[in-house]
């Protein structure tokens, strides 16, 4: 998920293991670890020069259940050393700093596998990308409840009972929500394969998530043999179905057998993507995972960017990013959001 909310559940983590400890630093302590998998994608752009490559090496390796194992005693070590001095010598435990990383580590890519964006957690033992779909990227339903309940708790005593209540408030409200998305994600898979059916869509696989900042919209994609068709569905429409079928088609200006890095995207989009060829040497990519902006122009999703060769291999640029249409896309979906 977002960067706020990874900081909120790693400070949670701090809180839970050396809160009583160490008071408030616990929280900041838990919201570096909190953060340290998302580094990746700083990692992927000093490792790799092609682009294409930095950014699939986000939610890989980094986010993975061995890199929190292992990062855990490193940092855990490391911060105990730093720590454990002066007038804090004996105060904490190596092994209370151990825990304390591993579970604001591990929390990070437990939580992503929620989201549509996908997470190598088995990574370098398996390449699967686990995705549940049932909750945004950026939710502030799951998050500012949590966020308050971290930010209340500060202003007591380290050794109180109160200090606990809140941050189980901040746990279990965060949790109970999660247990929402499940259940509407189920819901909206349901509907959506019978919403398909009712249109006579001969389809072969399908894919629902919620839209950005709730889960009140969904969002929905069909593949066929020859196209895609999305629709979107509301907890606030009047029927009870997705509506406003569009048709795109499944474009693919470039090919796999002739680029390895087309692969890798397919891969990285579940294989729900459309390249179109924009000139002689650019292409633009887009991720059909992620709703389009405009119903009619089926090369308007969100998650796209610009392709180019680059001495026979492809490499890429972020799409250029026009505050209107993203204005513009905002209101639409809460146009959207309020029901037809």
């Amino acid at each position: 998920m977002d960067s706020l909310t990874q900081i909120v559940l790693g400070a949670a983590c701090g809180e839970a293991v050396l809160g009583k400890k160490i008071g408030n630093k616990a929280l900041l302590f838990g919201a570096i670890g909190g953060t340290i998998p998302d580094l990746d994608v700083y990692m992927g752009s000093l490792l790799y020069h092609n682009e294409i490559d930095a950014m699939l090496f986000h939610r890989g390796f980094m986010h993975s259940i061995l890199f929190s194992v292992l990062a855990a005693f490193l940092f855990g070590w490391l911060f105990y050393k730093l720590y454990n001095s002066g007038k804090r010598l004996h105060t904490t435990t190596k092994n209370d700093w151990i825990k304390l990383f591993f579970w604001s580590l591990f929390t990070h890519p437990i939580l992503d596998c929620f989201t549509p964006y996908g997470t190598q957690l088995f990574a370098p033992f398996s390449n699967y990308r686990v995705a549940f779909n049932n909750i945004a990227v950026v939710d502030p339903i799951y998050t500012l409840p949590f966020l308050i309940c971290m930010i209340v708790l500060m202003f007591f005593n380290r050794k109180s009972n109160r200090r606990k209540l809140w941050l189980k408030l901040g746990l279990g409200i965060s949790s109970v929500y999660m247990l929402f998305t499940f259940g509407n994600k189920l819901y909206m898979d349901s509907l959506f394969k019978k919403s398909l059916k009712t249109k006579e869509i001969d389809f072969n696989r399908y894919y629902t998530q919620p839209t950005i900042f709730n889960n009140i919209l969904w969002y929905g994609i069909a593949e066929t043999e020859v196209s895609y068709y999305v629709a979107y569905y509301s907890l606030l429409d009047k029927k009870n179905q997705f509506i406003d079928f569009k048709e795109l088609p499944k474009e693919r200006a470039l090919t796999a057998e002739k680029f390895e890095r087309i692969k890798k995207l397919a891969w990285f989009s579940n294989h729900f993507y459309s390249i179109y060829k924009l000139d002689d040497n650019e292409y633009e990519y887009n991720d059909l995972r992620y709703p389009i902006i405009s119903g009619e122009d089926s090369k308007s999703s969100v998650f796209r960017f610009l392709l180019y060769k680059e001495n026979n291999q492809l490499n890429m640029k972020p799409f250029g990013r026009n505050e209107d249409n993203i204005s513009d896309a905002i209101q639409a979906l809460w146009e959207r959001l309020k029901g037809k």
